[in-house]
Parts: C-alpha cells; sequence; structure tokens
C-alpha cells in the first residue's frame, strides 16, 4: 500500500494551492476565489479547461463578487468562452450572476459569514446551494472538501471517487469500510502517517486525483473492449 505522503507527493494537493489561492489566508476573498473555481469544477468538463477558464477570470481581476456582477451576463460569457468553456456558457454565466447577488444580498459578500452563520455542516452545505439553482452537490462537495481543517463546519461526505480510489489503493477495505466509516478511517492513516490533521484536505485531493485516474483507464477499457 502507497504511503499518504507518498501518494501526496506524486498525485499532488488542494486544487486550491494548485490555482494559487491561500484558504487558510484571514482574507475571506481568498475563500470566494475557490468558490468561483469550484462551480467551474463543478459542470462536466474537464479540470484543464475548467482551470484556463479560473485563470482568465483571474487575468482580468474579476474575482470577487462585485465585479462578477458589475462584468454581466454578457461579459462573463465572453471570458467563459475565452477558457474554453463553451459547453456550459450561458448557463454557468446565469449561475456565476445568482450566486454573487445572492451572496452579496444575504451575507455580505462574504462566504466567512455564510459559514458562521450556518448551524452545522448540513446547514452549510444548504446555504451554499441555495445561492443559485445551478449549485448542486457536486460543487459544494468539490468547495468544502478543500476547506476541512480551515471551516469548522465543513465536513461534506466522501465522495465516490475519493470512495474508489481508496479502496483501490488499499485504505479502505470493500466490505467493512462502509461510507460512515471512511472519513475517519482515512483520517486516521493520514495521522498515523504523521501528516498533520489540518492537512487530511491535501491527501483527499490526491485520491480525488487518483479517483479520475481510474476513471479514465475504466472508460477508456469499456471503449476498447466494444469496439
Amino acid at each position: 500500500m502507497i504511503a499518504p505522503d507518498e501518494l501526496l507527493r506524486s498525485h499532488g494537493g488542494r486544487y486550491a494551492t494548485a490555482l494559487g489561492i491561500d484558504l487558510a489566508s484571514p482574507d475571506a476573498g481568498e475563500r470566494f476565489k475557490w468558490f468561483l473555481a469550484a462551480m467551474l469544477y463543478g459542470a462536466r468538463i474537464s479540470e484543464l479547461l475548467a482551470s484556463r477558464t479560473w485563470h482568465e477570470f483571474a487575468a482580468r481581476g474579476l474575482l470577487t463578487p462585485h465585479l462578477i456582477m458589475e462584468t454581466g451576463w454578457d461579459g462573463l460569457v465572453a471570458i467563459l468562452d475565452a477558457g474554453g468553456y463553451t459547453r456550459y456558457d450561458y448557463k454557468t454565466a446565469t449561475k456565476l450572476l445568482d450566486a454573487c447577488t445572492a451572496l452579496a444580498h444575504d451575507y455580505g459578500s462574504s462566504l466567512d459569514t455564510l459559514h458562521d452563520i450556518a448551524t452545522d455542516p448540513r446547514d452549510l452545505e444548504m446555504r451554499l446551494k441555495a445561492l443559485s439553482k445551478g449549485i448542486g452537490d457536486i460543487t459544494v462537495a468539490i468547495f468544502l472538501r478543500e476547506l476541512r481543517g480551515i471551516w469548522t463546519k465543513a465536513d461534506p461526505p466522501l465522495t465516490p471517487l475519493v470512495l474508489n480510489a481508496a479502496q483501490a489503493l488499499g485504505y479502505l477495505q470493500l466490505d467493512s469500510d462502509d461510507a460512515d466509516r471512511a472519513l475517519p478511517r482515512l483520517r486516521k492513516i493520514w495521522t498515523d502517517n504523521g501528516q498533520p490533521a489540518a492537512d487530511f484536505a491535501d491527501f483527499e485531493a490526491a485520491l480525488v486525483r487518483e479517483g479520475l485516474r481510474l476513471r479514465h483507464l475504466a472508460t477508456r477499457y469499456r471503449r476498447d473492449f466494444t469496439r
């Protein structure tokens, strides 16, 4: 079984860190930058195109709710298209505007305020989804899993990608480790490896990448097998 720190070195940690976002910063704007990225990653689109599109927003300095609202729907569509996000450009522009408008109106444009008001992890997830009808479970899971150990109420369930990767790598047993026991089991494996508990989200992100790799291999195998 590959050690967690070796998996992290080979696969990489938090996606936010790869984008140059400091989620632990006192600046709430850093959490919004990642929220924007999570909304882009949440669609059925490649990681490459989602990352490229986020960098289009960053290059224009459009990384706050106010500036996104000020850009308007047409301007957002143009930026999404520039990043290659053409398949979902109209829908995503609407989602971004709705989410930023609701965040500004209900929480003073601060995701930290939204977190503080939430009563527990499930209420936090519901409040995030309520920002726009285009925000679903996948986007919320992407956003919150990287905030484990930073936001006290960020504690989403493990996704199937993580569970599949953890089972394939031998961290979890298919029969004995159900979804409820999997998270504490993986946390223990991480800390027993001598890693800081606050950095568990990096291990989780590495498992996401491995899960994506395995899914790609399975899809390619099925395609080749049916030829």
